[in-house]
């Protein structure tokens, strides 16, 4: 599994732009993070180092101890797999089930090989009764757990979602957490960005706030979402989920469960 780590990294843009500021991070095997922060805090370019599709201007990326500076991006995309906000940037084929399939084949899969993991990835993501369809007759949020299902058959040890909730219903949710969950138990990373503060506080064991290009806090749930924390959100105009401001009212913590929840407010209408 790939030991993920970032030392020191700063990106500028062409354009003379600062995206990212001496950002220092390590992943572990196996953890499943989230990455918050408003638009232009360095989310999506910090994200995008991981896989060489960026490289940094100062610092270093590495893999397993390994400076990827010198490895060409697609032997990077067989470790890391991104899924981009937007699907219609993934999707190129005229068959859901070609979609899903070429990310294997690329990585040298045999076609039966490349056909079951594009299977177990349709059905993964709710689309098996899908797969002779055109993409493009999808609707958005379908599209969006297309691009997904292609990144899963693709086997990656580290899975990065760049808004992976954008379009979604509650089952759509739903449905995304149990991939991540799933992705998880096999012992593999979850990266994701998110701004569904519900969906990061309930799916994500560590959250990471960016701003201004920098990390502004690194922790748990509980400690990124307590109060003594939510100035430092604020400054990047983000909010607590509702339970973490419900939670603190109530004195029970920013990590509240529905039962403890359910059981104050009883508590408090007498």
């Amino acid at each position: 599994m790939t030991h993920l780590a970032l030392e020191g990294v700063g990106f500028v843009y062409p354009d003379g732009t600062r995206a990212l500021s001496e950002v220092d991070l390590t992943v572990t095997p196996g953890e499943v993070v989230a990455i918050v922060g408003q638009n232009g805090s360095g989310k999506s370019t910090l994200v995008r180092q991981l896989d060489g599709l960026l490289r940094p201007t100062e610092g270093r990326v590495l893999h397993d101890g390994v400076d990827i500076a010198g490895i060409r991006v697609a032997a990077l995309a067989a470790k890391v797999g991104i899924v981009f906000q937007n699907p219609d940037r993934q999707i190129f084929a005229g068959r859901v089930r070609t979609e899903v399939e070429f990310g294997p084949r690329i990585l040298g899969r045999s076609a039966n090989e490349a056909a079951e993991a594009a299977t177990a990835a349709l059905a993964a993501v709710g689309l098996t009764e899908l797969a002779d369809a055109n993409p493009y007759d999808l609707g958005f949020s379908r599209r969006k757990l297309l691009t997904l299902a292609s990144v899963l058959a693709m086997g990656t040890q580290v899975v990065v979602l760049d808004e992976p909730t954008t379009g979604q219903d509650a089952r759509g949710v739903a449905r995304i957490q149990r991939v991540v969950e799933a992705i998880a138990t096999a012992g593999r990373t979850v990266i994701a960005i998110s701004h569904d503060m519900r969906f990061v506080a309930e799916t994500f064991t560590r959250v990471v706030v960016m701003g201004a290009g920098r990390v502004l806090l690194d922790g748990s749930p509980a400690d990124v979402f307590a109060e003594s924390a939510w100035p430092t959100l604020a400054s990047t105009y983000l909010e607590p989920p509702l339970a973490a401001r419900v939670g603190a009212r109530l004195g029970l913590g920013p990590t509240p469960t529905e039962v403890s929840l359910v059981e104050a407010l009883v508590e408090a209408r007498g």
